[in-house]
């Protein structure tokens, strides 16, 4: 039963059209691959560490092949190839490209079965290992049992991974469920993954390999004192989207930071970059049993949020077909919306409680992933309680799931632990005196929430029909979402994209890729 009344046909047509679009993108992922992609099948091959001159080794081999001309062949039939020819183990191999003994160019080609037969059990090998990082997660859940309500989700961004931990530490004691690290700015634009502990960063700490194994030790340590799994986020977004997905599920994160246009319009990476990586890291993620955070909150950082809430929903459709066409299922989908109306709107709660009661209805498997006011936060810290207090009766009267903690001192500094400890109180205050509110309340018939709903979704659904005609690349160029116009053969990393080769193949789709029905 719909409390706001949505048009289920509605609703059919917005997720038709949805579905249509990521089917067209999905034909143009399909023929293409990109360096990142074969950066990350080195990765799951067990490519690892970095040469010299701190270049990481999965680099070193695919920027080898692209000056060979043999990236469109991709990383597994070369290395594979290569192992049959000089019996080294695909490590052995990098290190041989980076020393300049081997040349991959250079090797006898052998059958593509007999190519796919030498990395079958390679590939299976890291499959086992992720594989055992799921059992590991679903274990600690069965022991300690999981949030029944929201997740209160936290960052830490010092940029010193040490002092992380010291936070998330106390951040877990101080009742989070989830913490984010917060990735260093800037570093969505870097065509490599940084390699080992680092302890200098801007606004936050880097996304490495060795970052995530430290912050997952740290919590999992103050989790079984606490008796609580604590999940771990980070952003696998950018110009290394998939391979920081495969880092992420070798070392167990739980949550990533996970959208098909974010890069395209917020970074302005080459949509034809973004959309093609977005594919095998999504893949990655739901064999990882990982949860996506999609990025429309960001939107309406850029546009206004009564006027734009339907790309909003727009997106959400968007990112949920893509997810499904990568085996990712509903229930590690935490599609994205924020609290970002202008408190001086009249009704501007009423309209925040429809949109989040919408997306709920519209989306009931998916953990939801809701953003606190920041665009209209100021120095009036009391204020900002409040309206973080407001935010907070949303997620709970209409079921939010992962709940990103406002914090009052939001436009003046980094918070500090002091500032958490009272977002937290303020939170579990709301969630424990509110928390059956929901199912009490009914919306009015042709009232203000119920209108404003339906407003939204037919829009959406229009929005939706409208991209299905022209294609999503067109409407990238447009600038239809966050008023942000992007051109097809514009932005960064374009030149990391090619067309495969007949002989092409990844190991890694067959044998992690899910069938997941959509709603």
């Amino acid at each position: 039963m719909s409390k706001l009344g949505l048009d289920q046909s509605l609703i059919s047509k917005a997720r038709n059209s949805a579905k249509n679009v990521a089917l067209d993108v999905q034909a143009f992922i399909d023929e293409h691959t990109t360096v990142a992609v074969e950066r990350t099948v080195c990765r799951l091959l067990g490519i690892d560490g970095v040469n010299s001159v701190e270049v990481p080794l999965p680099n070193v081999v695919v920027d080898h092949m692209v000056e060979h001309k043999l990236l469109p062949m991709g990383a597994a039939f070369m290395i594979g190839n290569a192992m049959l020819e000089l019996s080294l183990t695909p490590n052995e191999i990098a290190h041989g490209i980076d020393k300049g003994e081997i040349d991959l160019s250079k090797l006898k080609i052998h059958s593509s079965k007999e190519i796919e037969d030498a990395i079958a059990p390679v590939a299976k090998t890291m499959v086992d290992r992720i594989q055992v990082n799921v059992d590991k997660r679903n274990e600690y859940l069965a022991e300690f049992g999981d949030t029944k309500g929201p997740y209160i989700y936290l960052i830490v961004a010092t940029g010193n991974i040490y002092e992380d931990i010291t936070q998330a530490v106390a951040a877990a004691k101080q009742g989070a469920d989830i913490i984010a690290v917060i990735r260093t700015t800037g570093q969505s634009l870097l065509d490599y993954v940084p390699y080992g502990a680092t302890t200098e960063g801007f606004g936050g700490t880097y996304a490495t390999q060795e970052n995530f194994k430290l912050m997952r030790k740290a919590l999992d340590e103050v989790g079984e004192k606490e008796h609580r799994y604590i999940r771990l986020c980070n952003y696998c977004s950018g110009l290394c989207m998939p391979e920081i997905a495969a880092m992420g599920a070798m070392e167990r994160l739980d949550v990533m930071l996970n959208d098909a246009l974010y890069g395209i319009l917020f970074r302005d990476i080459n949509m034809q970059r973004t959309l093609v990586d977005q594919y095998f890291s999504r893949i990655i993620n739901g064999f990882a049993g990982v949860i996506i955070n999609t990025g429309e909150d960001n939107y309406l950082t850029t546009a206004d949020a009564i006027e734009e809430a339907h790309t909003v929903l727009a997106s959400q459709f968007l990112n949920e077909q893509f997810a499904l066409e990568a085996g990712l299922p509903p229930e590690q989908q935490g599609l994205g919306h924020a609290f970002e109306i202008s408190p001086d709107a009249e009704n501007g709660f009423l309209f925040e409680l429809a949109q989040a009661q919408m997306a709920r209805e519209i989306f009931p498997k998916a953990p939801l992933k809701y953003m606190p006011p920041t665009k209209f936060m100021t120095g009036n810290i009391f204020r900002g309680h409040v309206q973080d207090a407001l935010f907070n009766m949303v997620t709970i009267l209409t079921h939010q799931k992962i709940h990103l903690l406002g914090m009052m001192t939001e436009a003046i500094h980094t918070p500090f632990m002091s500032d958490r400890a009272l977002a937290i109180e303020n939170a579990q205050y709301i969630f424990r005196t509110m928390k059956d509110l929901g199912e009490e309340i009914e919306f009015k018939e042709n009232g203000i929430i119920r209108n404003r709903a339906n407003e939204v979704l037919t829009k959406a659904a229009n929005l939706l029909s409208d991209i299905e005609t022209q294609g999503l690349f067109a409407t990238l160029e447009k600038g239809t979402f966050a008023d942000i116009k992007r051109p097809f053969n514009g932005g960064k990393g374009l030149d990391g994209v090619v067309v495969k080769d007949s002989v092409y193949f990844n190991p890694f789709i067959p044998l992690m890729k899910k069938e997941v029905k959509d709603e």
